[in-house]
Parts: structure tokens; sequence; C-alpha cells
């Protein structure tokens, strides 16, 4: 009895354990990438691109279409006087007549010159499937990164509850030994209350503390469309490193105008813009077709008869040419040249637009990096510092050379600038990974 009791005592403790799933960052990414709406919109729409550009491409080719008929046409005549021209009458005798025919044709059209609309309706075609492409190249990227992004600020959070947990078993052992001091009548009552105080405000910051990780761990689940009700534990991918080498992170970067230059090389989007900027050029040479003449040939192959057996003995084959030389047309031409010549213009405004948004970019997210990095280093030697200065304290407090709130100052000092540490930590690594994505240098293929 005593072994079962046992055994449910420790199938209870490892049922949690059970229950709780590992998530890894390569994990989080996949998903995100599989299950993300936005990508798997744009990756529907991408077959229309690709049916346009079949469309395009079959403009180029003949029409081919058949045809079959059969008519049947009776007359009842019940006979009587008629009336022809001149008011003569005609006796006509009852009636029934009957007439069937059949007929099948084959035939269709072939473009054969409408002002180069056709090889500008390919490239078109050609550009917009492309830009497609690579509008989806990047969205992967932003996946990418905000997955990151997500998975850091859940790490971040959970480091700060470790942090404010210790807090509280630091508290509670100051409490403890206020408690035993004030007991031998080395120290007064008040050290107690404070003591006891700041024990209260260090559990109630860990519970704050514990909601900020399980919102943001939330957030991330939701974000990766998995259940947030299930229980995950984050695999921290720096595990074992937490030793940050911001110098050698930085140099994976060169001087701005060489980012730069990469960027508008390697970026997605900036290549979809420029193809969308061609695509428009392609708009207007379609537009300015209008005032070309149009030679189009037409053929056409077919038979009838009033009974099947007779369908083939009397063929028709037709072929023709038909020329159309636009003269007016109301100004709808210059209107659609008009129009797509403003649809270029906005093309390269959007392109220039956003290369200096490039530009901008790289330069505040390259200074935000320094930045991060300056404040990282400094932060390391600040928790250094305020460790120190607080053994000194509690020391100092133990002998009966410095107050309580000596202590509790310096317990401060030492928390926050333990929380500032991780913080800048992981802000370190955002901007990292916020600037190469900035580059375009993320890489998707490997999480797919």
């Amino acid at each position: 009895m005593k072994r079962i009791s046992i055994l449910i005592i420790v199938l209870m403790i490892a049922l949690p354990t059970f229950a709780q799933k590992k998530l890894t960052l390569q994990e989080a990414i996949s998903i995100a990438l599989q299950r993300n709406t936005t990508l798997i919109k744009s990756k529907n729409g991408l077959s229309s691109n690709e049916a346009q550009l079949k469309n395009a491409y079959g403009e180029l080719l003949p029409s081919l279409s058949a045809q079959g008929g059969f008519n049947w046409n009776r007359v009842d005549d019940k006979g009587g006087q008629q009336v022809f021209y001149g008011g003569i009458p005609l006796t006509t005798q009852a009636s029934v007549t009957e007439n069937r025919s059949y007929n099948v044709y084959l035939g269709g059209n072939v473009t054969l010159f409408n002002g180069l609309a056709n090889y500008a309706s390919i490239s078109q075609s050609k550009d917009n499937l492309s830009a497609s492409e690579y509008n989806i190249a990047k969205l992967k990227q932003n996946i990418v990164f905000t997955t990151t992004d997500y998975f850091y600020i859940v790490l971040n959070a959970a480091e700060l509850l470790g942090v404010r947990e210790e807090n509280v078993k630091y508290y509670q052992r100051l409490y403890e030994t206020v408690q035993e001091r004030n007991r031998l009548g080395s120290v007064t009552l008040a050290d107690v209350y404070t003591a006891q105080v700041q024990l209260g405000n260090a559990e109630l910051l860990q519970i704050q503390t514990q909601n900020i990780y399980e919102s943001s761990k939330a957030s991330l689940l939701n974000y990766l469309a998995l259940n947030v009700l299930d229980d995950y534990t984050l695999v921290d991918p720096f595990e074992g490193k937490k030793i940050v080498d911001s110098d050698t992170y930085l140099k994976d970067f060169e001087d701005i105008q060489t980012m730069v230059s990469s960027a508008l090389d390697n970026r997605f989007d900036y290549k979809s813009q420029q193809l969308n900027l061609s695509a428009a050029q392609s708009g207007v040479t379609i537009a300015k077709s209008g005032l070309y003449p149009s030679l189009s040939g037409n053929y056409s192959y077919g038979t009838s008869a009033v009974t099947t057996s007779d369908l083939f003995n009397r063929k028709v084959l037709n072929i023709g040419l038909s020329l159309n030389i636009p003269i007016f047309s109301n100004f709808s031409t210059e209107n659609q040249i008009q129009f797509a010549k403003v649809t270029e213009l906005n093309a390269k405004e959007d392109l220039s637009a956003l290369e200096r948004q490039i530009k901008i970019e790289i330069k505040q997210t390259y200074l935000d990096l320094v930045a991060a990095k300056k404040s990282l280093d400094v932060a390391t030697k600040n928790v250094a510092a305020a460790e120190e200065t607080r053994k000194i304290n509690q020391e100092r407090y133990n002998l009966g050379s410095a107050t309580l709130l000596d202590v509790l100052q310096a317990s401060r000092d030492y928390q926050d600038a333990l929380s500032n540490k991780i913080n800048a930590g992981y802000d370190f690594y955002r901007q990292h990974d916020k600037l190469n994505n900035a580059l375009g240098r993320l890489d998707f293929s490997k999480f797919e």
C-alpha cells in the first residue's frame, strides 16, 4: 500500500513535466513560415500571376473553336385562298412540309500585329510574377525576424522572472536575519517591519513579472497560431553562452555606405519595386499600341447539308485578313496613355522613396546597434560593481556599522543592474537581427 502511495505521488509530480512541450527557436520559425495567414494568402495569390502570364503567352497563339448545329422546321398548311401581288387570289391545298439541316464549323483568328501590345503584356506579366515572388521572400524574412523578436521577448521575461525569484529568496533570508538580530536585541523592531515590507514588495514584483512572462509567451503562441492554453517551455538558444561577445557581432557589418549598397543589391522588396517600375513601363507600351494599326487573320472551315450523310459534300474554306487603322477614338487612347504614364511616374517615386527608407533604416538601426553594444558593456560593468557593493553593505550591516537602509538600497541597485543587463543583452540581439533584416541577409530557406 505504501509503495502504491509513493507511485501515485511520483506520477502526480511528473504529470506537469510530461504535459510541457519544448519549443526551440528553429521550430518556432518553421511553424510561423507554415501557418502565417498573410504568407498563405500571398502564396495563394501567386497562382493568379502565373495564370496571367500563361494567358499573355496564349495571346500570341491562334485561337480555334468548333461549332455544330442542327435545325428542324415544319410548316403545317391547311390550304385556302392566299393573296399575292396585284390582289390575285390563289387557292392552295392542305400540306405538311418538314425541313432539316445540319452544319459543322471550325475556325478562329490570330493577331498578327497590335502595336507590340501582346509582347509588352508578356513582359508585364513576367515582372508582376517575379515581383510577387520577391514580396513573398521579403515577407518570409520579416516572419523570421518577428518570430525571433517574440522569442527573445519571452526569454527576456523568463530571465527577469528568475531574477525576481532570487530577489524574493534574498529578502526572505534578510528578513529572517533581521528577525533573529531583533530577538537578540541588536536591531530595532523598525528594521523588522522594513525588511518585511521589502519582502512583500519583492513578492509583488515577482507576480507582476510572472504575468508579463505569461503574457509575452501567449503573444508568441498566438503569432505561431498555436494553442495559447498549451504549456510550452522555450529552449534558450544562448544556453551556456550568456556572455555576449558584442565586438564579434559588430564585425558582421561594414561601413554604412557599403551596407546600403549591399541592401540595394539584396533586398527583395527593392527588387520587387524595380520590377513594378518595369511592369509600369510595359503598361505605357500597351497603352501606346492603340495609336498603331492592327492586323489580324481569320480562318474557317465549314459544311452544311439536309442529311448527315451529305454533310461533307459541300465544303466552305475561308481565310481572311483584317486591318484596323485607328483614326479617332474619342480620346480614349490618349486617356489610357496618360493613365499608364502616371502609373510609371508613381512607380518611380515609390522606388525612390523605398531607397531613401532603406538608407535611413540601415543608418538608424546601425546606430541603435552601436548604442545597444555600449549599453550592454556598461550594464555588465554595473552588475559587477553593484554586486560587490551589496556584499560590502551586507557585511557592514552584519557587523553593525551600516543601516538596513544601506543594505536595501544596495540590493535595489543590484537588482536594477541585473535587470538592465538582461534587457541590454536581448536588445543587442534584437538590434543585430533587425540590422540583418534591413540588409536583406536573413535566411529563411533553412527553416522551411
